[in-house]
C-alpha cells in the first residue's frame, strides 16, 4: 500500500514532465492578455452538448469551477465519439483550436477510450495503431471515402503537443478516466490499459506536464466501493460516463494534480476551492401575458405547469409573465429591466405578446402598440399629461430579443394561445398579424420562433368546441390547468420540433411526472374567485388578456 501511494505521489509530481510556457519571456501584450485554457478530447471529457441531457457530464464541464474566471478563460472544445485520430483529421475541430490559440493559452488533452475501434469501417472508422512509433497504415477510408494515412495514438498526441507549441502555447497530456469495471468490491480493474502509458510515455518524451487522471480516479473510487460508485459516480447503464458527481470528481483531481505540477504556469489561476456547485444551473425566463402567467384560483397559465416539465436539477424556470401586459407596458413598467438585471450568459428567454397589443394605444390602460414590425411612432399623451412615444409591435419585440442576445442568452419568440371559441369547428389565429410579425422578427435577428397559436389551435379544432370550452371556466381567454397543461405540452412539442439547445434541459419522463404531481398538489380546482378579473367580449382585431 505504501508502495502504491508513493506512485501515485510520483505521477503527481509530474516528475517526469515541466508545465511551462513554451515562451518563458512573455511579451507585454501577452502578459496582459487573458489567456485560455482549450480543453480537447472524447465524451468523458464533454458529453454531448455539455448540459448533462441524458445524466452523463464529462470532467471538462466542471474544470472551470476550479479557476478564477476573472484571469483565465476555460473552453470545452471535446467531442464525444472522437479519438486522437478522428478529433486531428476532423477539419472542424482541432484546426478550429489551433487557430485561436495564442502565446500563453494552455491546452489540456485527452484521448484513449474511442482509439481501440476498428482503423477502417463503414460506421466510425476511428482507431489508430497501437503505441507511440511512427507506424502507418494506408487505407481508404470506408466512412469518408478518403485516401488517409492512419497513424498510432502517440502520433496523434504528438502532433496535438508540436502544434500547440509551435503556436507558444503550453500543452499538458491526461489519461483517460478509468472505466466503471471491478475486480472486486474495492478493487477497479486497472484504469486506462495501455493508453494511460503511452501517454505517460509521449508526455515524457516530449518534455510536457504529464497527469495520470487514471490512477487518480482508481484511487479515489476504490476507497469508495463498488456499491457506492455506481449510481453516485457513474450510472448504472454505463460504465463510460460519469455522473455529475463523476465529473466533479475528476475535476478537482485534475485541478489537484495541475497544484502540484512544478512551476507549472496554470497554478496561479486556480482558485483555493470551487466557485461553485456543479452542475451550474442555467435559467429559463418565461415573459407574456395572463395566459401565460400564474395567476390565481382556477385560472392558470401554461408557463404554471410547464415549469414542472424541465429538469430542475439543471435548469431554473422563472414564470415572469404578468396578467395585463402588452410588449409595449412589460418594457415600459421596467418588468424587462428586472430580468436583464438576473440574465446571464448561456441563460434562455421565452417572450411573447399579442393578446393586449391590440388595444387602443391612448386609453387609459395605454398597453397598445402599432401594428407591423417597422420604426413608425406616435406620440400620446397619457392619463397622468407624461407624452409617450409608441412604437411597433415588432420594434418591441426586437428589442427583447437584442437585449437577450447581447447577454449572451437565447432568446425564443412564441405566439400567443388561440381563444376559446370557434366559428364553424375552426379556431381564430393570428397568422396574418402578430404571428408574422413575431416570425418576422425571427428570421431577421435569427432566432426561434414557436407558432404555439397555430400549433394549439390545431389541436382545438381536432378536440372540438364542447371539449375546448371546458378549457375556459370564465371567458374566451383564459384557461385553467387542464387547458394551460395543454399549451405548455404543446410548446414543449415545439421546442423539440424544432431541436431548440432548451429542449435539452427538459425532464425525463419519470421525473417529469414526479415534478408535476408535486406542483398540481398545490393547486386546487374550481370557480372562479369573485373579482377574478376575466376577459369581456374581444373587439374585432383588437385581441385582449387581462
Amino acid at each position: 500500500m505504501k508502495n502504491r501511494l508513493f506512485f501515485y505521489l510520483m505521477v503527481v509530481l509530474g516528475l517526469f514532465c515541466q508545465c511551462e510556457k513554451a515562451d518563458s519571456q512573455p511579451s507585454q501584450q501577452q502578459s496582459t492578455r487573458k489567456p485560455t485554457l482549450y480543453l480537447i478530447g472524447d465524451s468523458t471529457v464533454r458529453n454531448g452538448r455539455g448540459d448533462g441531457s441524458n445524466g452523463q457530464w464529462g470532467w471538462g464541464d466542471a474544470i472551470g469551477l476550479y479557476f478564477d474566471a476573472e484571469k483565465l478563460n476555460v473552453e470545452n472544445h471535446a467531442l464525444g465519439g472522437t479519438s486522437s485520430r478522428t478529433y486531428y483529421t476532423n477539419e472542424t475541430l482541432w484546426a478550429e483550436v489551433v487557430k485561436k490559440l495564442q502565446p500563453g493559452d494552455f491546452v489540456i488533452m485527452q484521448f484513449g477510450h474511442n482509439d481501440g475501434g476498428a482503423v477502417n469501417d463503414n460506421s466510425r472508422a476511428r482507431g489508430t495503431l497501437s503505441g507511440i512509433g511512427d507506424e502507418t497504415e494506408e487505407i481508404d477510408n470506408m466512412l469518408t471515402g478518403k485516401h488517409e494515412v492512419v497513424h498510432t495514438y502517440g502520433w496523434y498526441l504528438a502532433q496535438y503537443i508540436k502544434e500547440t507549441k509551435a503556436k507558444g502555447a503550453t500543452p499538458v497530456v491526461c489519461s483517460l478516466i478509468p472505466r466503471n469495471d471491478w475486480d472486486e468490491p474495492f478493487k477497479m480493474r486497472p484504469g486506462g490499459g495501455n493508453y494511460a502509458r503511452w501517454a505517460k510515455e509521449v508526455a515524457e518524451r516530449e518534455k510536457v506536464a504529464f497527469i495520470d487522471l487514471s490512477s487518480l480516479s482508481v484511487a479515489a473510487l476504490e476507497k469508495e466501493g463498488q456499491e457506492v460508485v455506481t449510481g453516485k459516480y457513474y450510472l448504472a447503464s454505463d460504465h463510460t460516463h460519469t455522473t455529475a458527481d463523476g465529473a466533479m470528481l475528476n475535476a478537482s483531481l485534475v485541478a489537484g494534480a495541475i497544484r502540484d505540477l512544478p512551476g507549472c504556469q496554470l497554478i496561479p489561476f486556480l482558485l483555493d476551492k470551487p466557485s461553485g456547485t456543479f452542475p451550474v444551473k442555467k435559467q429559463l425566463f418565461i415573459v407574456g401575458d395572463s395566459t401565460v402567467a400564474p395567476n390565481s384560483g382556477n385560472i392558470v397559465g401554461w408557463g404554471t405547469p410547464i415549469i414542472a416539465m424541465f429538469d430542475s436539477n439543471r435548469i431554473t424556470v422563472y414564470n415572469r409573465a404578468r396578467g395585463g401586459r402588452s410588449s409595449r407596458t412589460y418594457l415600459n413598467e421596467g418588468l424587462w429591466d428586472n430580468i436583464m438585471k438576473e440574465l446571464k450568459a448561456g441563460d434562455f428567454v421565452l417572450v411573447g405578446f399579442g393578446h393586449n397589443d391590440g388595444s387602443p394605444i391612448d386609453d387609459a390602460k395605454a398597453r397598445g402598440s402599432l401594428k407591423g414590425t417597422g420604426d413608425e411612432t406616435q406620440d400620446v399623451t397619457k392619463a397622468d399629461g407624461t407624452v409617450e412615444t409608441v412604437h411597433t409591435f415588432g420594434w418591441y419585440m426586437r428589442k427583447y430579443v437584442q437585449d437577450v442576445k447581447a447577454k449572451g442568452a437565447t432568446p425564443i419568440l412564441f405566439s400567443q394561445i388561440p381563444w376559446g371559441d370557434m366559428r364553424d369547428g375552426k379556431s381564430a389565429r393570428v397568422t396574418e398579424t402578430y404571428g408574422k410579425w413575431l416570425k418576422e422578427i425571427a428570421d431577421a435577428e435569427g432566432v426561434l420562433y414557436i407558432d404555439l397559436n397555430d400549433m394549439v389551435a390545431t389541436k382545438y379544432e381536432a378536440l372540438g368546441i364542447d371539449v375546448v370550452r371546458t378549457y375556459f371556466p370564465g371567458d374566451h381567454t383564459h384557461t385553467n390547468l387542464e387547458g394551460a397543461t395543454l399549451n405548455a405540452q404543446t410548446m414543449v412539442e415545439g421546442l423539440r420540433a424544432a431541436r431548440s439547445p432548451l429542449a435539452s434541459y427538459l425532464a425525463r419522463p419519470a421525473q417529469q411526472g414526479a415534478q408535476q404531481g408535486a406542483q398540481q398538489g398545490t393547486r386546487q380546482g374550481g370557480q372562479r374567485p369573485q373579482g377574478q378579473p376575466g376577459a369581456g367580449p374581444r373587439p374585432q382585431g383588437a385581441p385582449q388578456a387581462n
